[in-house]
């Protein structure tokens, strides 16, 4: 019999957890089907689902489950990447969801290490697993706690050292998913198969198919079963699994170009100014550059209101501004980067030198956090160990260099010509760190598996033709100051947009779940 609920004060000593017992489960899916029936799920999307793992090799085989929802973390990267607070934690510890005010962004989906949030393809908003809260507000258990025939599934309140869930955590074994995310989950695994928690432990069967179905692999989050995809010599395959899809698609590659060209314009310029290699009167710099900042601006924030999946809501990122969200800091960089845009064409316009002049304090650090604000964005998505890198705000901040010294050059062209030689070595100067930074990273030896596979689908894998392309483009783009600008901008440009979207796509592409 399960044991009576906690009473329900909704009190700050209240900490609901979970066990899911797999010494107990037998994998009959009575949960998904009681989730589904509860939370009016619809098909193609699961809160819970139970992955099925072979492992050994006959006639020593066996089949081990693990039970697959959102781990309630006490620390909720969703949370903090959540721009408006439709991912909140509640007092007694549950991670829910207001959908009425979630404007599809899927930075829930990029920071969950787990996989375990997704975009209901009916609303259009981001949900999981919320513990069946209604229920439990009601004194009743969670659907799946109700409906497993073999009560492995249990949950308590963890701050109740009498319970039957806090004695089983605290004087069992017990194991949770990717501790090394620091995440604190309350949702403890006892007796499953590590083969089950790891989610890069068991190799994927070949040709994406798998029990009952047989999954794409187009913008699937599906890895290859290389030797460096792996992070463990176990023989076991997986043989039941649900698709992913990748959060965040070509637009988001797309984003980064468009953002650091928008940045770099300006930055450039602004160089060539206090540098004394074109005058503050210059056509270049009164006009061109913000032109071109501008222009590449509105761009990017198209792109970025156009990959969410609530567009019209895209104003509560300001209305309802979560502060520990860097969408809603990049956000307010770009609103302060854009006033002085417009002030600069303003000063332009009417002949004020000196506002320009003063607005260079501003403007650059500015166009700097403009163009290195995604590595911090990026960085919040925890789940992805790629993006992890310390030296990605510098190694963005480059990008914008040469994107801007690229986009300037045909300007310089018709109207200022002694700012060619200057952009020239400057666009190879920055395509020579570029690559040199690229090579470093995919040479040094990773610290994690899966920031390994990632690395492979991106140099070996799905995405080798976009990564070498954008590599060989900026290779020869160094060259900038022999072959021209009419040859080396182009290059340049098609360059980092083939390794963004490579970098971007192959961060998503490893298995979570």
């Amino acid at each position: 019999m399960a044991e009576p609920l906690p009473a329900q004060t909704r009190t700050e000593s209240l900490k609901w957890g979970k066990v899911i017992d797999h010494e107990s489960c037998i994998g009959c899916h009575a949960c998904t089907t009681a989730c589904k029936s509860e939370n009016d799920v619809p098909l193609s999307v699961t809160r819970t689902y139970v992955k099925y793992v072979d492992i050994g090799t006959f006639p020593q085989a066996r089949r081990a489950f693990q039970v697959t929802r959102c781990n309630q973390c006490e620390d909720p990267p969703c949370v903090a990447a959540c721009p408006t607070l439709a991912m909140h934690q509640r007092s007694d510890g549950i991670v829910d969801f207001d959908k009425s005010i979630c404007i599809g962004c899927k930075a829930c989906i990029a920071a969950c290490p787990y996989d375990a949030i997704f975009i209901n393809p009916e609303d259009h908003s981001a949900e999981k697993c919320n513990f069946c809260a209604h229920r439990l507000d009601v004194g009743l258990e969670p659907a799946c706690v109700v409906v497993c025939p073999t009560e492995a599934i249990m949950i308590g309140d963890m701050n109740e050292p009498t319970s039957r869930l806090s004695q089983m955590v605290h004087r069992q074994p017990v194991a949770v998913r990717r501790p090394d995310k620091e995440t604190h989950p309350k949702l403890f695994y006892r007796g499953a198969h590590q083969a089950t928690l790891d989610p890069l432990a068991a190799q994927r069967p070949t040709g994406g198919i798998f029990m009952w179905s047989q999954q794409k692999q187009g913008g699937q989050n599906v890895v290859s079963g290389s030797p460096d995809a792996n992070n463990s010599s176990a023989a076991a395959v997986l043989a039941y699994d649900v698709p992913h899809k990748a959060p965040w698609d070509w637009r988001v590659s797309l984003y980064t170009l468009t953002k650091g060209i928008a940045a770099g314009a300006y930055l450039v310029a602004a160089l060539l100014v206090l540098f004394g290699v074109i005058d503050p009167t210059s056509s270049l710099w009164l006009w061109a550059a913000p032109v071109v900042a501008m222009v590449f601006l509105g761009l990017t924030g198209v792109l970025l209101i156009w990959d969410l999946d609530h567009p019209e809501r895209f104003y509560m990122i300001f209305t309802r501004s979560h502060w520990r969200s860097w969408l809603v800091r990049g956000a307010y960089v770009i609103g302060g980067y854009s006033a002085v845009l417009g002030l600069h064409l303003l000063a332009s316009l009417l002949g004020k030198g000196t506002w320009q002049e003063m607005l260079l304090w501003p403007g650059i650090p500015l166009a700097a956090m403009t163009a290195i604000y995604t590595a911090y964005l990026f960085a919040q998505a925890k789940a992805r160990d790629l993006w992890q890198s310390p030296l990605l705000p510098a190694h963005l901040l480059v990008q914008t260099l040469m994107g801007g010294s690229a986009v300037l050059l045909p300007f310089a062209l018709l109207g200022e010509q002694r700012a060619v030689a200057p952009l020239l070595w400057g666009l190879a100067a920055a395509s020579l760190v570029h690559v040199l930074m690229v090579l470093g990273e995919i040479t040094l030896t990773h610290s994690t598996a899966h920031a390994r596979a990632a690395t492979h689908e991106m140099t070996g894998g799905r995405f080798k033709a976009f990564f070498w392309t954008g590599i060989v483009l900026a290779a020869v783009a160094i060259g900038a100051p022999w072959i021209g600008a009419p040859i080396a901008v182009p290059l340049a440009l098609i360059g980092l947009l083939a390794f963004e979207h490579a970098y971007v796509q192959a961060g998503q592409a490893v298995p979570l779940a």
